[in-house]
Parts: structure tokens; sequence; C-alpha cells
């Protein structure tokens, strides 16, 4: 296999991602190198069903191997939520800080700063066989917003075993740890 889809327009992800493939001999497209495409309604309720939505719409449209990520943020003051509807989540609130205050306040409330983010990574190689990859890090919520890298969650979690939260690090620091980085291994392992 020399070429897959990156089915994905979130360029931050993407980058992340094109980093983790940068050694390897796979050319990894993602949705900004073609014309608008649509993406598909996110209807799963588990991170695995929504990435997998994304990676057989890729894979139907492009006839090419195309894997999908679904990730999302999970605090335990929270009930695990916002988990599946982590982009959902953030859109609710004028903006990303209010969105942190407000999980804030419930950590400080409950007393328990527990959080883990979560990465399924779905792999359809061709109709009706999809591959999933699971990449977990558990860590735990902030009591303020720190670092100004990355993107969505980050600025309020630090991984458990480090000081910096996902926010303060470089994509190489974020990339030897992160949810992603151990779902991506996990399918460069089964591509090679």
């Amino acid at each position: 296999m020399k070429d897959i889809l990156f089915f994905s327009h979130n360029q931050k992800k993407i980058i992340e991602v094109k980093q983790i493939f940068k050694d390897s001999k796979i050319k990894v497209y993602d949705l900004n190198s073609f014309e608008k495409i649509k993406e598909p309604k996110e209807t799963g309720d588990t991170f695995a069903s929504n990435a997998k939505i994304k990676s057989k719409y890729g894979q139907e449209l492009f006839n090419m191997p195309c894997f999908a990520d679904d990730s999302g943020f999970c605090v335990e003051a929270l009930k695990n939520n916002p988990g599946v509807k982590s982009k959902r989540f953030l859109k609710k609130f004028s903006n990303n800080k209010k969105a942190f205050e407000y999980i804030i306040s419930d950590v400080i409330k409950k007393k328990n700063n527990k959080a883990f983010f979560i990465t399924a990574i779905s792999l359809t190689l061709k109709k009706n066989h999809h591959v999933i990859f699971l990449g977990k890090i558990n860590g735990t919520v902030t009591l303020e917003p720190r670092g100004s890298n990355g993107f969505g969650y980050d600025p309020i979690f630090i991984p458990d075993n480090n000081i910096k939260t996902f926010a303060e690090m470089n994509l190489e620091e974020k990339n030897v740890i992160s949810h992603r980085k151990i779902a991506i291994t996990k399918l460069k392992s089964f591509l090679f």
C-alpha cells in the first residue's frame, strides 16, 4: 500500500498524523487535498462507530484505503462526558474558555480532577472490511487553562507523569505520548 487517505479537514489533527507517518513509505492524503468534500453526520454513540462512519464513507468515495479518527475528552466529574460529544460540547459555549470554566468548576465541586483522552481509529481497506484501533491516555484537569499549542481541550489536560498540559507541549512532545499516537502506532504496525 502506497497511498492512504486520512478522512479529516482538521488541520491540527492532519499535522499530528502526518508527523507520526513521516518516516513511513506511505503517502497520507487528507480532505484538504481535494475539492470540498462533505463529511457524513457522526451519528454513532461510540468513538469507534463515528470513526467507522467516516472511514467507510471515505473509502467508498475515493476507492482507496481510508482511516478516520474520532476522539474525545472524558472527565470523571462529568460522568465521563463530554466524551463522544466533545466537539458539540465546545460549540454550546460562546468560546472554549467558557467551556473550560464550566468543566473546571465541576471538577472543583466534585473534588475529582481525573480525566482521559480517547481515540478510536477506523481503517477501511475495502468495502465492509474495517479494523478499529484504540488509544487512551489518562491524566488530570488543570484548574486553569495553560498553553497555546494543540487544540480542543489540550489547555486543561495534563497527562499522567507530566507537568505540562498538552497545549504547553510542542508537537513532537505530544506525539510521543498522545492517545492519537497510541492508536496510530497500532494502525502503522497493522499496515507494515
